[in-house]
């Protein structure tokens, strides 16, 4: 194995690994109907969070998502997602929603790294860390040293006597085991599942040592209504500090030939504007403004012109290549301004259509957008009706933490 400890591993570096992301749980404690899982951190479920940094990773070949019986078309409905992930559901103890989840992964994974769905802080280093261990020793786990004074107190609420807490850890996930180690741990656990905590447990019982890599007091366990109002905070850096702006130009001159697409609409009976791609001015100047929020470059980097393949490439296609680039930087869209800038076609009767189009690429609700035109009052080559022009102005906020 190659590499320093913490550097994202590449999938030539690593042999092949599968995640299994454990959302079975009632989460009770949580409170409300809904699976704790779904609830909205930074404008996505709390799952999806952990779903990203596994599927984003590297070293990691396939995710499945363990979520509970009779839900899998609820969380597919919910999650909205648009990387390859396989849903299963789970049994009643967490250790039967891992081994279900198992069974589902490939017969070639060599190594299974579990991870609680509701541990959305995970980052692509810590994870690279256990694969690492895991490679190198059998087992792995992410935890971190217990900092506060123990306490073991009596039914009568009474302290008995301080715990030592030199050698504590407090165990996260991911978990990462080589395939026997974890089938091994797996029929332990199935045994009494309802006292498995984890499969570290399960392999502890048969004497086999897990090695532990350092996680962090940030890859906090969504459990209680507080602790989602703490990972939001973690994932924004503070209300301000996480925002950034982008702002985006596009101009493209008319051609006949050429048919008009516009935020992703094709507007017939008028000429179409002259590109390498489909010259939609509104996604152009949208992509140019989100590119630059999340310092990426700029649309011309990132689609080169001269590239072959960019021909007639529709703007609805390079936005969704943008957004999976923005969010696996680690970005959120909180609201886009966008302006057309031409004598006609008139944007206003389309104007729904064309939020909503723009708001299917992007993923995003509807009223995050803001979508308008003017003219330049008869002024220069747009008011003589020679081309059009858009501007696209997004306010967007830092939520992942290297992922």
């Amino acid at each position: 194995m190659t590499g320093r400890l913490g550097e994202p591993l590449t999938k030539e570096l690593t042999p092949w690994v599968s995640a299994v992301v454990v959302a079975a749980g009632r989460g009770s404690r949580f409170g409300g109907g809904e699976s704790k899982q779904l609830g909205l951190l930074a404008g996505r479920p709390v799952v999806w969070w952990s779903l990203m940094a596994m599927s984003g990773h590297p070293g990691i070949r396939e995710t499945v998502l363990v979520v509970p019986p009779g839900q899998g078309a609820a969380f597919v409905d919910k999650l909205k997602l648009d990387f390859p992930v396989k849903v299963v559901e789970g049994g009643e103890y967490r250790a039967q929603s891992v081994a279900q989840g198992w069974a589902a992964c490939s017969p070639e994974a060599e190594i299974g790294l579990i991870h609680d769905g509701a541990r959305p802080l995970v980052t692509a280093a810590q994870i690279s860390e256990v694969l690492e261990l895991t490679t190198r020793y059998g087992a792995a786990i992410l935890a971190t040293p217990v900092r506060d004074t123990l306490k073991r107190v009596g039914s009568d609420g009474a302290i008995n006597h301080t715990v030592e807490r030199a050698e504590l850890w407090q165990a996260q996930t991911p978990q990462g085991f080589k395939r026997p180690l974890l089938e091994m741990a797996l029929k332990v656990s199935l045994k009494n599942p309802q006292l498995a905590t984890d499969e570290s447990v399960s392999l502890e019982k048969l004497g086999h040592s897990t090695r532990i890599a350092l996680g962090s007091p940030r890859n906090i366990k969504i459990t209680f209504p507080e602790d989602l109002v703490m990972a939001q905070s973690l994932m924004s850096g503070g209300a301000v500090e996480g925002l950034r702006v982008g702002q985006g130009w596009d101009f493209h001159r008319f051609e006949p030939q050429r048919p008009l697409w516009l935020g992703g609409l094709l507007w017939p009976d008028h000429p179409g504007l002259l590109g390498h791609s489909d010259a939609d001015v509104m996604i152009h100047a949208l992509i140019d403004a989100l590119l630059g929020a999340a310092g990426l470059g700029d649309i011309g980097a990132f689609f080169p012109p001269e590239e072959e393949k960019w021909r007639g490439a529709s703007g609805s296609y390079l936005l969704g290549l943008t957004r999976k680039a923005f969010q696996a930087a680690g970005f959120e869209l909180i609201n886009a301004d966008l302006t057309l800038i031409g004598e006609s076609p008139r944007l206003g009767p389309r104007r729904p259509e064309v939020i909503a189009a723009l708001a299917q690429a992007l993923g995003v609700e509807p009223d995050r957008l803001g979508v308008k035109a003017t003219t330049t009052e008869k002024m220069g080559f747009l008011g003589r009706g020679e081309g059009l022009a858009a501007t696209a102005l997004v306010l967007v906020r830092k939520i992942s933490l290297s992922y």
